[in-house]
């Protein structure tokens, strides 16, 4: 019993780490203020916050926006759903050969800097591809 109730705590906490999710009166103002000036459109916005980041899911134009940011307002991250076949040349190939799925979705992700990566979505993992469609690394979703 004892090693049960262990497991189930350390699932929660595990849970409660990783992201958090956000009323609106939970998120900065500022941070608020900053979405409504980048993204006046947005539609039925889901908050969540995220290692100190606050994280802004939306859609927009009837495709899915996700918009990470720092507690001062500032953008770190765009992610903006896009289509496999908008994937960049190599990708579909590089997940043929070494995964037995297929990718259900596709995102294209924008960091401060403007660096561009791409990611696929597979069975519980998010591949990240550089702009040229060479593989990066693979996380759990």
């Amino acid at each position: 019993m004892r090693n049960i109730l262990m497991v189930v705590t350390l699932a929660l906490g595990a849970t409660c780490t990783h992201a958090q999710k956000l009323n609106e009166q939970q998120v900065p103002a500022v941070v608020k203020a900053a979405l409504t000036k980048a993204y006046p459109a947005a539609k039925d916005i889901k908050w969540d916050k995220e290692e100190g980041k606050y994280e802004a899911s939306f859609d927009l134009n009837k495709t899915d926006h996700s918009v990470l940011f720092e507690a001062d307002g500032k953008i770190a991250q765009t992610e903006v759903e896009i289509e496999l076949n908008q994937l960049p040349k190599g990708v579909v190939e590089y997940i043929q050969s070494h995964y037995k799925e297929k990718a259900k979705e596709a995102a294209k992700i924008t960091d401060a800097n403007g660096t561009v990566t791409f990611e696929a979505e597979i069975k519980g993992k998010d591949l990240i591809f550089d702009t040229n469609g060479k593989f990066v690394k693979e996380m759990k979703d």
